[in-house]
């Protein structure tokens, strides 16, 4: 049986390696803006439709952007659920980082006294 911890590190991962390429990174960056169709998303790169559709893919299957298709359009619009989630396990991640900052700074301290009393 999965984990509920191996599940969430595998959808950070999944979400992490979504971003990782600029194509997609740009696209979520355009979704900030609001919804848009796939064509819109499109325009601004020169990828055949093929391979953008690829890179749309991977961002649904990371769980940061959903689509619905009416008709012949499909819109895309970001997950804000998920990006909650990924800055939730940052903020995580940067209050670790401060206290054993904190703590080298205390021990630099500490250090640097013994090494004045000498």
């Amino acid at each position: 049986m999965v984990s509920q911890v191996e599940n969430y590190l595998t959808a950070l991962d999944d979400a992490f390696g979504a971003l990782a390429d600029p194509t997609r990174r740009a696209v979520i960056t355009r979704l900030s803006r609001g919804s848009a169709s796939i064509t819109e998303l499109a325009e601004p790169f020169a990828l055949g439709l093929p391979t953008f559709l690829k890179h749309i893919k991977m961002l649904e299957r990371s769980g940061l952007v959903e689509s619905v298709k009416v008709g012949r359009v499909r819109t895309c619009t970001l997950r804000q659920d998920k990006f909650a989630e990924l800055d939730q396990w940052l903020n995580e991640q940067r209050a670790l980082w401060q206290s054993r900052y904190e703590n080298l700074d205390k021990l630099a301290i500490a250090l640097a006294g013994d090494i004045n009393e000498t």
